[in-house]
């Protein structure tokens, strides 16, 4: 911890529990790690006890041991999601000219932090938004990603999956929440891009459009990997099927929460 007045610790703790942040002794001593004044420690701890994401109040946050730059605009890195990153990089050898997708790639870290770690494959991630966009793309300059291209592409169109081919391994944390979870959404998560976050009424249309759009753009015995909500994996695992898809796996996160379902594209 920087050194700051003695009491600021406290007086932050105080401030972010009078604004029912649960972790309020934790949160107040990484704003004091982070900020460059009091004042600005003050200012932070305000705005983090009306809510705001402490994540987009530091500007960066740790995925799979990596720094990502996020911000309003882009889906905040999770540790839920380091599941699906595991299972990808444990059934995925890295291979000199190896092509991963990466779809509805966000801040980039899958994408990335996969780059990261397969150093001789090349890892592409497609993203919509512009302003998740730019996250990705500023996260690959800091972490100095170069095996790795950020691209705004939408990954429902036809057209999109259609230039692919050949593919080792699609992978993606799509939007998965059901309408009523986007109508009951927790406070800090409506700060959220809503795009990254509304999978349709059920929660399952990025499973079935994307397993249907893309299967082609798979090689034989291509991997396809998604994370998904509490209580989809059988339903994905379902859509995976129905596509062809085979070796079925759903994999729990640390908190024993069936976090990603996978398959392989059928050889025949």
């Amino acid at each position: 911890m920087k050194q700051f007045e003695p009491n600021l610790h406290r007086e932050l703790t105080t401030l972010l529990a009078a604004g029912g942040i649960e972790d309020a002794e934790l949160e107040a001593k990484w704003i004091l790690e982070d900020a460059a004044s009091e004042a600005q420690a003050r200012q932070i701890a305000k705005r983090r006890a009306n809510h705001e994401p402490l994540q987009y109040l530091l500007g960066e946050w740790e995925f799979y041991g990596l720094p990502f730059c996020v911000g309003e605009g882009v889906l905040i890195p999770r540790p839920d999601t380091e599941t699906l990153v595991d299972a990808v990089l444990s059934r995925i050898p890295d291979r000199s000219g190896q092509q991963i997708l990466d779809l509805c790639t966000g801040s980039g870290c899958i994408a990335l932090t996969l780059a990261a770690n397969l150093p001789h494959s090349h890892i592409t991630g497609l993203e919509k938004s512009p302003a998740a966009l730019r996250y990705a793309q500023k996260n690959q300059e800091l972490l100095h990603i170069k095996n790795a291209q950020m691209l705004e592409k939408d990954v429902l169109l036809p057209e999109t999956a259609a230039a692919y081919h050949s593919l080792a391994a699609i992978v993606s944390n799509p939007p998965y929440l059901t309408a009523d979870d986007m109508a009951n959404l927790q406070e800090e998560v409506r700060y959220e891009p809503a795009a990254a976050l509304d999978g349709g009424k059920d929660g399952l249309h990025f499973y079935r459009e994307i397993t249907r759009l893309w299967r082609d753009a798979l090689c034989a015995g291509g991997l396809l990997a998604y994370e998904v909500g509490v209580y989809q994996a059988n339903d994905v695992a379902a859509i995976l099927s129905q596509n062809g898809f085979r070796h079925i796996e759903c994999i729990r996160d640390l908190g024993g929460i069936e976090r990603v379902v996978l398959g392989r594209k059928e050889s025949s």
